[in-house]
């Protein structure tokens, strides 16, 4: 039986024409063998399975090829190719320092530098993973390293530039090996299915090249594992059923039910994402990508930044032309917090469907709006004296409007999921206003006079009696008040001295409408101001009564000479007693 080899090792590229993705690295590297000015020390550095190590043996088996090519390829006919494919050459020594990073394994390297080769013209040592050497072997290295025999060359390769000491970095020419394009892999991808005689859908190699994230040796691991699970026959389905990717078809169907509201069809979806094992977070990132794909796919020249299959891109501008652009920009905002707070939060489900509630209501202006108005903004009087901020009921009117229906076909197949354009683009147009009290008036005042007041009440009962003729207006008694406004102070728990200053006031009812409340400095009445709009709006609800109104005014509070010291209590006793004194006189005593 022949042995199996991986197709990362079968079709490892042997010249530097056939490395995929870096094209400026390998033309340097051939101008200076054509050029002969060749370094003493390269450094080689970038992500995993992007081809350090094997731009690293192609180089060294070039500079000592006997009769190159014009272009700077190797021949791979003369005796120094044939014995460095054979893996026999003595010129060519390589070190993983990952498991040799020791003092002696470098002293060690530094003997074998001393002997010259004795074919070929060079002597290549290539060091794997050389930030794993301890700092007294970089140390040990730099002599060697800055002032080598001119026939050693040293061709240093690492994932984390960043660990190794900037001495050794001064003396090396540093090439620094980009990840490889989708594109770039999934041709690779292509070509390695046609020489194993493997059928594929190109939609599929796109998602294992997404999966690689840049690399072509990952790329070509999950290749040989999607084959073995398909039995030579790589379809889309197959891919994300056997790499457990989320299909880019749930995204569609969720930004159809965005566009129209339907949480609960969002909800739904969600649900049966996470019975399929997807975890959350992954859902949340994975959308927020695909509202930045949207994005990149509605503008014509951003579209190239997108890489994938035509037909998925088609599939992408359709949807894109549906969206506002605004709503994008939103989404993505939204999408990305969530996946920020996502790890902070104690209950991650209902994060990730707060995120979809947020969603569905983007499309809703009217929704946007009410949101905007649940903090009451001041209002400067054109009475700078009176400091009053007071607004009136105003008529709520809810306008019903048609949720045009926006049909999403669901299917196995990556060109199943189709979305109307027309249907879709009209959904951006409705809106659905709610209704309800939120849009009920607060009236907050610092410091009024009575006939002031009593004109703004008449014009507020006037205007009241004909436009809210429905909103409910239940009477109470002030104990009733007393006990919902106690009831709102126990439950604050953050404003410390809000609550407080509640607890500590009572207020009084005027009118059956009014509530009157007294404070004794400007700090406190700031501080009820602030929370006036939740406050009232709690007490309308609670005593089924639209039409309260809230005034706060600032009282002067009596001075009252406290006594501290003993002679203070002294005179205040004699104040209240003054036979006292006289008991002091006639038994001669005295404060000490």
């Amino acid at each position: 039986m022949e042995n199996y080899i991986v197709s990362a090792r079968k079709y490892r590229p042997s010249t530097f024409r056939s490395v995929v993705g870096q094209q400026s690295l390998t033309t340097t590297l051939k101008n200076a063998i054509r050029n002969n000015k060749l370094a003493h020390a390269y450094l080689f550095c970038g992500p995993r399975g992007v081809g350090k190590t094997t731009c690293a043996r192609i180089f060294a088996k070039t500079i000592n090829c006997l009769t190159p090519n014009e272009d700077g390829e190797a021949c791979n006919t003369c005796e120094s190719c044939v014995s460095f494919n054979e893996q026999r050459s003595y010129n060519i020594h390589e070190l993983d320092a990952a498991s040799n990073n020791s003092v002696d394994d470098i002293r060690s390297l530094i003997e074998q530098v001393r002997i010259p080769p004795q074919t070929g013209k060079y002597k290549v040592y290539i060091i794997d993973e050389v930030h794993m050497l301890s700092p007294a072997a970089f140390n040990a290295f730099l002599k060697t390293l800055e002032e080598p025999p001119r026939y050693a060359v040293f061709i240093l390769a690492t994932t984390e530039k960043h660990k190794i000491l900037p001495t050794i970095l001064s003396r090396c020419q540093i090439y620094d090996f980009n990840r490889i394009g989708i594109n770039d892999t999934v041709e690779y991808l292509e070509y390695v299915a046609s020489q194993e005689h493997v059928s594929f859908e190109k939609e599929a190699l796109s998602v294992i090249a997404q999966k690689a994230d840049g690399g072509m040796r990952d790329a070509l691991s999950i290749f040989d594992q999607v084959v073995s699970f398909t039995g030579g026959n790589i379809t889309y389905q197959s891919v994300i059923e056997n790499l457990n990717v989320l299909d880019y078809e749930y995204y569609f169907k969720l930004t159809g039910n965005f566009l129209q509201n339907k949480v609960s069809a969002c909800l739904l979806i969600f649900n049966e994402i996470l019975g399929k094992g997807f975890e959350g977070q992954h859902f949340v990132g994975g959308l927020t990508s695909f509202f930045r794909d949207l994005l990149v796919c509605k503008d014509p020249e951003t579209i190239v930044l997108y890489e994938v299959g035509d037909a998925v891109k088609s599939k992408y501008q359709t949807v894109a032309q549906a969206c506002d652009v605004n709503f994008l920009y939103k989404a993505i905002e939204l999408s990305n917090e969530c996946d920020l707070t996502y790890r902070a939060s104690r209950n991650k489900r209902l994060l990730v469907e707060l995120l979809l509630i947020r969603l569905c209501r983007l499309m809703n202006p009217q929704s946007t709006e009410d949101d905007k108005k649940k903090t009451l903004d001041p209002i400067v009087p054109d009475d700078p004296e009176t400091n009053t901020i007071q607004t009136v009921p105003s008529q709520v009117v809810t306008t019903p409007v048609q949720t045009p229906v926006v049909p999403v076909q669901d299917s196995n197949t990556p060109s199943g999921g189709t979305v109307d354009l027309e249907i879709l683009k009209s959904a951006n147009s409705a809106s659905k206003p709610r209704s309800g009290l939120s849009g009920a008036p607060v009236s907050v005042s610092l410091k009024e006079t009575q006939s002031k007041k009593e004109e703004k009440k008449t014009e507020e009962k006037s205007i009241v009696g004909s436009t809210n003729a429905e909103l409910p207006r239940n009477s109470f008694t002030r104990n009733d008040l007393i006990e919902k406004w106690n009831l709102y102070a126990g439950n604050i728990k953050e404003k410390i001295h809000l609550k407080n200053t509640m607890l500590n006031i009572s207020p009084d009812l005027k009118n059956g409408e009014i509530i009157s409340v007294s404070v004794y400095n400007p700090e406190q009445a700031q501080k009820l101001q602030e929370e006036s709009t939740a406050l009232v709006e709690f007490l309308r609800r609670e005593l089924k009564n639209a039409y309260l109104v809230m005034e706060v005014d600032i009282t002067e509070q009596e001075n009252t000479q406290i006594a501290y010291m003993e002679t203070d209590k002294y005179k205040l006793f004699v104040s209240k007693n003054p036979q006292l004194q006289q008991l002091v006189n006639e038994f001669r005593l005295r404060l000490d």
